[in-house]
């Protein structure tokens, strides 16, 4: 999966939230709150579909987008990238990272020792 920017990725999150959308739609829904114009999003989605992470077609009156990746599978690589670029792709050091750097709360730790759990169940 091709790398998606910081701000491709505000188009992603809208397209989602609700698909299919049109250009206007996609401008209303990331335009204002990121001081983009009209172009800049044009530009964005354009990079999108060069990148095949969204299709456009004509659906009814408009020409709408959609994205072909799921959430989940972008999340997914983009995880693992993080871990392999700052923790040689080891989850253990991670974990440790932010256990020195910000206090874990008892809800972390729960939700944490809870994960660990559910994993050796199911090996």
């Amino acid at each position: 999966m091709q790398t998606i920017s910081d701000a491709e990725s505000r188009i992603m999150e809208a397209l989602w939230r609700k698909t299919p959308l049109n250009a206007e739609q996609i401008f209303a829904a990331v335009g204002p709150e990121n001081g983009w114009a009209p172009a800049t999003v044009k530009t964005l989605v354009t990079r999108l579909l060069k990148k095949k992470a969204i299709s456009g077609g004509k659906e009814g009156d408009s020409y709408c987008y959609r994205p072909l990746i799921t959430r989940n599978a972008w999340v997914q690589s983009e995880s693992q990238g993080m871990l392999d670029k700052l923790f040689k792709g080891e989850v253990a050091p991670l974990v440790a990272h932010f256990a020195e750097h910000r206090k874990l709360s008892a809800k972390d730790l729960k939700q944490l020792k809870a994960l660990i759990a559910k994993i050796e169940e199911d090996k």
